[in-house]
């Protein structure tokens, strides 16, 4: 049971758990972290055991416990706060208010955890005019939308672990890839914080409730699709037969050395278009 690659998966499982402490805490960049440390425990734990021959239907089973937490729940409150964030903002937006007013003391982790008290409790961040007493109708229910992600992370890991056709490649996105892609925008929030540039501007933009949602919907789908793709998976390290699998990783390389955490969602975007392209060319050549 207590295997050496069963230890990992259970870091992986305290990465998840880590990850939505840090969330209601405010510390949305710790909570990302959390599961980027989760996302290399849940590659080594299978790495190491293929590597120790340790490989068992217990491990299989309590690697997906541990993903559902890390891959599932904490990006799906990762958005739901996100999202509480996208109503205050609209709020106090609508009020002609400012950014000031959205970071209440001029600290990002201080101003998210109480935007959380006041969506849970009706409470009141302050005396500012431009400051909702309270969440209401849409902006009360929206947030909850984000749970759309872990519930479709379940339906993702379970067919993984049925779908003996998943052995070399993925059907339907990852649950990992799927987390980090919604886990960045939390990222490039914290990133664009207390800046007045491009990035101010653009995170703002990414967390606007029409645009998360529809991402949310989307990449729910996606999770479940019947889509072929590639998995990092080498059983050789030869160019000839990894060619896809090397241009991925250098190009995603190049990206976060220019782009550093903006890179994140267009790797993701860059690695289900790859898996497109190269799913017609083989169907041209079978062809």
């Amino acid at each position: 049971m207590f295997t050496v690659a069963n230890i990992i998966t259970g870091f992986n499982l305290l990465c998840g758990v880590s990850s939505i402490i840090f969330t209601f805490s405010g510390r949305l960049e710790l909570a990302v972290l959390a599961i980027m440390a989760g996302a290399l425990f849940d590659f080594f734990d299978g790495f190491v055991a293929r590597l120790l021959k340790q490989p068992s239907e217990l491990g299989k089973q309590l690697d997906s416990l541990a993903d559902l937490v890390t891959f599932g729940v904490a990006p799906g409150l990762i958005v739901f706060v996100l999202l509480i964030l996208s109503g205050a903002w609209d709020i106090i937006s609508a009020s002609g208010g400012g950014l000031n007013e959205l970071w209440l003391d001029g600290t990002m982790g201080f101003s998210v955890q109480l935007w959380i008290s006041v969506f849970m409790n009706d409470l009141v961040g302050n005396n500012s005019p431009f400051l909702p007493t309270h969440f209401y109708g849409w902006y009360k229910v929206m947030p909850f939308f984000a749970l759309l992600i872990p519930f479709m992370s379940m339906f993702r890991l379970a067919k993984f672990n049925l779908d003996e056709r998943q052995a070399t490649g993925f059907i339907g996105l990852p649950t990992p890839a799927n987390s980090l892609f919604f886990a960045s925008f939390a990222l490039m929030l914290w990133d664009g914080f207390g800046q007045e540039n491009w990035k101010t501007v653009l995170s703002m933009t990414l967390i606007k409730d029409q645009l998360l949602l529809s991402l949310v919907v989307l990449f729910s789908i996606l999770l479940v699709t019947e889509i072929p793709l590639f998995a990092l998976k080498f059983t050789t390290f030869k160019w000839k037969g990894n060619e896809i699998r090397y241009s991925f990783l250098l190009t995603s390389l190049i990206i976060i050395l220019f782009l550093w955490a903006w890179a994140i969602p267009i790797i993701v975007i860059l690695y289900i278009l790859l898996s497109l392209i190269s799913n017609k060319v083989k169907r041209v050549t079978i062809s």
